[in-house]
């Protein structure tokens, strides 16, 4: 007589986990602060892990308990973000070939008389202040400047979806008057959707004219250069690029080459 032998129970799936992650970059997606400012907090002891003081290169799960100190905080609200109305000629970063990065820009003397914040310009508002995204040196228009990692992340995280939005003059082949009636109707639907670069597949863009030789481009992504690049896929030349509005913040009547304070209650 054959034995009989049961089938084996299946296995109990176990609820899925989270894997650890470094403290630092569990915090930036906490929008706490940035993963720099985080290291900085940690080495001054400022952060505490379920009531511990955390080590640097600690790991945490969603589980775990994430306190600041007071000091941190403090540190963050004395952190500005500034509006810069950049002009052509200066570079975005770090000096290169000879040209001026724009933040050489930010000084009491540049500082636009309208702006309504009640912050003071003073001189270790300079310290760490970085770009938040790329204008580069022959574009005009809204530059983001900021001490904040927070607003650095939310413009230029990996993550971002923030709307830029740019004013762009352009030529097609030799014309530079109505280039909207010589320009295909086709070509202006590859520039929304259907080009790459790098590549890569560009995510859908609103490109619409604004008049017979400008064109209005709304992104919500930034790659070096993209918009000329983009042009020039479709046999257009950009003439001019300005930069009018980042998220909900508009460039407004800030006048070329000055630069004031984002609002305590502007949001991008």
């Amino acid at each position: 007589m054959a034995e009989n032998r049961r089938n084996p129970s299946p296995p109990i799936p176990m609820p899925d986990t989270p894997a650890p992650s470094r403290l630092n970059k569990r915090m930036a997606e906490l929008g706490l602060c940035s993963r720099r400012e985080a290291d900085d907090w940690i080495a001054n002891g400022w952060v505490k892990v379920n009531g511990q003081v955390a080590e640097m290169g600690v790991k945490v799960t969603p589980a775990d308990r994430i306190e600041v100190d007071r000091k941190a905080q403090n540190q963050q609200q004395q952190q500005v973000t500034i509006l810069l109305n950049k002009p052509v000629g200066y570079v975005s970063g770090q000096a290169e070939d000879g040209h001026d990065p724009a933040v050489v820009l930010v000084n009491s003397r540049t500082h636009w008389r309208e702006d309504t914040s009640r912050i003071r310009f003073s001189p270790p508002q300079l310290r760490g202040l970085a770009p938040a995204g790329r204008l580069d040196i022959d574009s005009v228009g809204l530059l983001v400047l900021t001490q904040d990692g927070r607003v650095a992340r939310r413009l230029i995280g990996e993550d971002s979806d923030i709307e830029k939005e740019y004013l762009v003059r352009v030529s097609y082949g030799t014309v530079a008057q109505d280039v909207q009636a010589a320009f295909p109707r086709e070509q202006l639907a590859k520039l929304r959707h259907g080009l790459a670069l790098d590549g890569q597949a560009l995510k859908p863009a609103r490109v619409d004219w604004q008049n017979p030789e400008q064109l209005r481009f709304v992104l919500t992504e930034g790659k070096k250069r993209q918009i000329r690049r983009m042009c020039e896929l479709v046999g257009l030349k950009v003439v001019g690029l300005k930069r009018i509005r980042i998220g909900q913040v508009m460039l407004g009547h800030l006048p070329v080459g000055q630069w004031r304070y984002l609002g305590p209650h502007e949001r991008f």
